[in-house]
């Protein structure tokens, strides 16, 4: 039991684990192949999520720019405008989700799942970013008078609101799926003796 509290056992034993373990980590491993379709799966209903408001949104703002005048025409014209660039990235993102197949490769798999993390975090900050641009249109347009610069600037907002919450879920759906991936490779077998180590994380 000493040997085991000594620093240079452990570091031998570290050295060993490693290089016997490192390669297995290498290869596929069965189970992961469920995880990442579910990472899919989620990237894929976000894209038809986020592709469905665009499309409603695209809609409900030419018929009301058709239909209203000031303000209100400049809010659904902004809403046409937001949404178009919406649908563009909601598409790309559907086929890029559908083309992937759901690999076994532990450090693939793990480097897509903290992509897709940060990707959602950044866009997170983005949003924030798009409603403070929305109320400073606003406070603008009201200092100034212009109207046109008021429905932007509520439009912006609702949009940079919309697109917050759908981070935030996905965000949540993914970080909390992320959180299975330590237990699919607790238990690692080296060598043709059977000999296997498990992993705490």
């Amino acid at each position: 039991m000493k040997s085991a509290q000594n620093p240079a056992f452990r570091s031998t034993l570290f050295l060993f684990f490693f290089l016997f373990a490192f390669p297995l980590f290498a290869q596929e491993i069965p189970a992961i192949q469920e995880f990442n379709q579910t990472r899919l799966d989620y990237n894929r209903n976000g894209m038809l999520i986020l592709g469905s408001w665009a499309v409603g949104n695209m809609v409900w703002g030419g018929i009301g720019a058709s239909q209203s005048t000031g303000e209100t025409k400049a809010f659904h014209q902004m809403n046409l405008y937001w949404n178009s660039v919406n649908l563009l990235i909601a598409g790309f993102g559907y086929w890029q989700a559908t083309k992937e197949s759901p690999g076994t490769d532990f450090w693939a798999t793990m480097e897509a799942q903290q992509g897709i993390e940060k990707v959602l975090l950044v866009n997170a900050a983005l949003d924030v970013a798009y409603m403070a641009g929305g109320l400073y249109l606003k406070e603008r347009g009201l200092r100034t008078d212009n109207s046109k610069l008021v429905g932007f600037g509520k439009s912006v907002i609702l949009q940079g609101a919309f697109l917050m919450a759908f981070d935030a879920v996905m965000y949540g759906f993914h970080q909390s799926h992320g959180k299975e991936l330590p237990s699919l490779v607790q238990h690692i077998s080296l060598g043709p003796g059977g000999v296997s180590f498990r992993m705490t994380f």
